[in-house]
């Protein structure tokens, strides 16, 4: 689905919009880190996932623990052994979470999106919020990862592309 200029789109239709954008985005910036040798995936860049590598897998495990949390679980910690996926990993788990989430959210309907989801944090901590406001989050969440990643390439002399999602509309 994507957004066509002068269309309109409904509450269910803009998240659903906003998760094509959410892949988009991040197929391209996987993308550019393929270009990078395994050992500029995990050189220290003193971020706060420190490597392009555990930032990619930072991401992936927090779209992952939220998917989780909203059918009902809630997840302390990413899956075994995703710490040490390599880039190949790392995209066919993000695939994998992706279809899971895609199919999810063809389920939904507009009422579901004011629906409260009650989850505990990684931590155990007890929190609460509607379905439409998670789904903001993990999208700002993941692009705000997925700009230090594209700081980090460049400053591994890598190749980072944009992200902006006025591309997305112009490339949709």
């Amino acid at each position: 689905m994507t957004f066509k200029e002068g269309a309109t789109m409904d509450r269910l239709g803009e998240h659903r919009e906003a998760w094509h954008y959410n892949r988009w985005a991040t197929e391209r910036t996987l993308d550019a880190a393929a270009a990078l040798s395994v050992a500029d995936l995990d050189r220290d860049m003193g971020n706060s996932f420190p490597t392009v590598r555990s930032t990619l897998v930072h991401i992936l495990s927090a779209e992952w623990i939220w998917l989780r949390r909203w059918k009902g679980e809630s997840p302390r910690d990413m899956p075994a052994g995703w710490d040490a996926l390599d880039l190949q990993g790392i995209r066919s788990a993000w695939n994998a979470v992706d279809a899971e989430r895609a199919e999810w959210l063809a389920g939904l309907t507009d009422a579901d999106l004011d629906r409260v989801v009650a989850y505990h944090n990684t931590r155990g901590e007890p929190h609460a919020r509607t379905i439409w406001q998670l789904l903001r989050h993990v999208i700002n969440h993941s692009s705000y990862h997925r700009g230090q990643v594209t700081t980090m390439l460049r400053q591994l002399g890598a190749g980072a592309v944009s992200t902006d999602l006025v591309y997305f509309f112009t490339e949709s």
